[in-house]
């Protein structure tokens, strides 16, 4: 069961890092070929076809959309569900937010595979905990987690 909507998703990765890693010498960030084997599991588990992008992100394209693609000076308005690898949800936005976030202002791995889909697309991610919130907790998430993502992409602008 879902809390409440965090609006972490909205704060730059950098700050997370600088307010994070930075306090503690002992954060130790894991590798993405750490994650790749838990991340294939977690894929295979929940049928989701994984592609692994370059940068360690793994996605699914389940609807290119029709509208324009995104991209680092976008805003963007989504629905989503985010999920842990025990497949506990820790955030959804159900309804489009109101107000469009800044694409450059979100984690990395959104930085990355939400440009891979148009307006009006549907993607599934699997994030390495280096593309999501590092080694540091993040509110509700632990540190070093692998995070999954299923995204709608409402509107582009």
């Amino acid at each position: 069961m879902v809390k409440k909507s965090i609006t972490f998703l909205v704060f730059p990765l950098i700050v997370a890092i600088s307010t994070g890693c930075a306090k503690n010498k002992s954060c130790k960030p894991n590798p993405v070929a750490n994650e790749v084997s838990q991340i294939l599991a977690f894929a295979a588990e929940h049928s989701i076809i994984a592609t692994a992008h370059s940068s360690g992100l793994y996605y699914e394209i389940i609807s290119m959309g029709t509208g324009p693609k995104a991209n680092a000076s976008s805003k963007i308005s989504i629905t989503y569900t985010g999920k842990f690898m025990n497949w506990k949800t820790f955030d959804e936005q159900p309804a489009p937010n109101v107000k469009a976030w800044a694409l450059n202002g979100l984690i990395q791995g959104w930085k990355i595979g939400i440009p891979l889909i148009n307006e009006g697309g549907h993607i599934k991610l699997i994030v390495p905990s280096s593309l999501a919130y590092g080694c540091e907790p993040y509110y509700e998430i632990p540190g070093n987690s692998v995070l999954y993502f299923d995204i709608y992409l409402v509107d582009v602008q």
